[in-house]
């Protein structure tokens, strides 16, 4: 089954491809996907990155949380389900809309 990790802290400039060479050291990488900004396509500095196996993201976890990347020290952790967000919870409200 494949395990979705989290990859924060990074530098603006990490690649994905130098995420994926990276992971690639643990075990099979799914996928590899940087956070950008909607706006501007500007890294957000965070990432996820979608590993074969829970153990190989399990190994990746715990090789690579702390280590510098880029000049950043990384903060590698399994990925929480997305919660919605709350901007858009009165988008459908029937009580009749924002500000009540």
């Amino acid at each position: 089954m494949t395990q979705k990790i989290y990859v924060g802290n990074m530098s603006y400039g990490t690649t994905e491809s130098e995420l994926q060479e990276l992971f690639a050291a643990y075990g099979e990488v799914v996928s590899v996907s940087v956070v950008t900004d909607r706006y501007t396509g500007r890294p957000r500095g965070f990432a996820f990155v979608e590993m074969a196996t829970d153990e190989a993201a399990q190994t990746a976890i715990s090789a690579l949380n702390g280590q510098e990347v880029g000049g950043r020290q990384l903060t590698v952790n399994k990925a929480r389900s997305s919660k919605p967000r709350r901007g858009d919870r009165n988008r459908n409200d029937r009580r009749g809309g924002y500000g009540r």
